[in-house]
């Protein structure tokens, strides 16, 4: 059966008015320029050996409406003048919270929760192939096998079931749905949807670049997954809303899969169901006090007079220094949310959920310059009733975007109990240490092998480690180290080293005679 959807918007550009037409005919794509619905002189001709799925129409609509939107949008998407700082009575402190205690029994509020984890980025920037969630982290564990054991823990020692939903995308399902096998006997159940799929823009014509609607080879960078904030009409369309709905769960806890801080809070699980029932708050986002290695981080703001987040890249330009400001803009977003199905339903069911546009510029490999629209989960705060901020631990946010982050979670600076990881308590301050790995360490491969065994770091402040450095076996670094092989140089730091408040340059090799 043949669909047709055409999408037709005008461009302005310095030169003319162009009319682009995205014309979907059974599997062809076609984009021509002209004054009429019909495809004259095509730019382009995408086909497909198959007809479009259910999905791929629910795509393709997701699609047209981003794109239409992206086309109305005229000037920032804020009025600085309109920017205030939250009510405090909007953000709530962790700490009341947790002191408010827990009722004697959790199990009935776990029973209404379900986790979601975004798991839809690939380990590439780490020099990893497949879905970064199996990337192994701590004693052989991977993100994935940490979140499995947390929820597991949880549905024994409570005797709940509170279920595990990943949401996916075309790059890591198919791995994504093999490694899940050996979670079979696990007492957790999981279930798996799919972000939507959307065309790469060609910046110069806004005319998508995909010549089909194939995956592979030539075709694989003319495609992107659009954003966590896809996570509302994706939830919906899969019909795993509904399903969870039918099964009586009530609210999502949403986080990144890389944040290993992200793990349910029963304080803030119980605070979120006590809510009076004539305020009954339908999102949560976990904020945390701003550092200087936070600056670029969204923030919550009071903007006509609902919460919402204020991304960098909505920031005119001459008040980017302002809002990079550990002193106006004080907290940022986790990005670990606590959100209603109900209202996640009836939002969607509404198209009343708008969330601004991330108009995200890439280069393709052979060149071309390309964008990819994009939204973020958080941005939707400001359609959902009742919202409130929670002022979370630092704790709560340890994500692990690097080798050097990666480092950090596999020393002894943190515990592992229940697939959960803490501070030390041989730690004696709080805060974890800087650590800046230089290029050589950039890939998780080239990183196992430079360390013979992850360093004592427990009395450590500061690392910055640069050029060709190897450590050897019990290497205890305390304070501040610096550690910079010049180009041609190499050092290796020998095995039971102690290095203290020292900086460590030049040339230094210990060979077996």
């Amino acid at each position: 059966m043949a669909h047709t959807v055409v999408l037709y918007s005008s461009i302005n550009t310095p030169d003319s008015n162009v009319l682009l037409i995205i014309r979907l005919f059974g599997d062809d794509w076609r984009c021509g320029s002209g004054n009429s619905s019909r495809p004259s002189s095509p730019f382009q001709s995408l086909t497909a050996q198959a007809g479009m799925s259910t999905i791929s129409k629910k795509d393709f609509e997701g699609f047209k409406n981003l794109f239409h939107r992206f086309l109305q949008v005229k000037g920032p998407s804020v009025k600085w003048d309109k920017i205030h700082k939250p009510p405090e009575d909007l953000i709530h402190p962790y700490d009341k919270i947790k002191a408010q205690g827990l009722p004697d029994s959790v199990a009935a509020s776990l029973n209404k929760l379900v986790v979601v984890k975004l798991n839809g980025g690939l380990g590439t920037s780490m020099g990893c192939k497949g879905p970064k969630s199996v990337i192994s982290v701590r004693n052989e564990n991977t993100f994935l096998d940490l979140t499995v054991h947390q929820i597991e823990h949880l549905n024994k020692t409570f005797n709940v079931d509170v279920p595990l939903v990943l949401m996916n995308s075309f790059n890591t399902d198919e791995d994504t749905k093999k490694i899940l096998q050996k979670y079979t006997h696990h007492r957790v159940h999981i279930h798996t949807f799919n972000q939507s799929r959307y065309p790469r823009i060609n910046k110069e014509s806004l005319l998508p670049v995909a010549k089909d609607l194939g995956m592979h080879g030539d075709h694989a960078d003319a495609w992107y997954p659009p954003g966590h904030g896809d996570i509302y009409a994706s939830f919906y369309n899969s019909g795993l809303l509904d399903q969870l709905i039918a099964a009586g769960k009530e609210y999502i806890f949403v986080s990144n899969i890389d944040n290993l801080g992200a793990t349910v809070d029963l304080f803030i699980l119980n605070h979120l169901m006590t809510q009076p029932k004539d305020k009954r708050c339908e999102f949560i986002m976990e904020v945390t006090d701003k550092t200087r290695a936070d600056v670029k981080g969204g923030t919550l703001i009071q903007y006509d007079d609902k919460l919402r987040l204020l991304e960098i890249a909505q920031v005119p330009k001459a008040h980017v220094d302002e809002f990079k400001s550990v002193t106006k803009f004080k907290i940022f977003n986790t990005n670990n949310l606590w959100i209603s199905l109900a209202a996640i339903k009836r939002l969607h069911e509404q198209n009343t959920m708008d969330m601004e546009i991330i108009v995200n510029p890439k280069t393709l490999d052979g060149g071309l310059n390309v964008i990819q629209l994009e939204t973020a989960v958080g941005a939707a705060i400001k359609a959902f009733d009742n919202a409130l901020g929670v002022n979370v631990p630092r704790s709560r946010f340890l994500p692990v975007k690097t080798s050097s982050d990666l480092l950090l979670v596999m020393s002894n600076l943190y515990s592992l109990d229940a697939g959960s990881l803490t501070m030390s308590k041989k730690r004696e301050f709080p805060s974890t240490p800087h650590v800046k790995l230089g290029s050589s360490f950039t890939k998780v491969h080239d990183f196992l092998t430079r360390f013979e065994s992850i360093p004592d770091m427990l009395e450590l402040d500061h690392l910055t480690v640069s050029g060709d450095v190897t450590f050897g076996k019990n290497v205890s670094l305390k304070g501040t180290v610096i550690i910079i092989a010049n180009h041609g140089d190499r050092i290796d730091i020998p095995a039971g080293a102690v290095l203290e408040n020292k900086i460590v340059s030049g040339n230094l090799r210990i060979l077996d005679h």
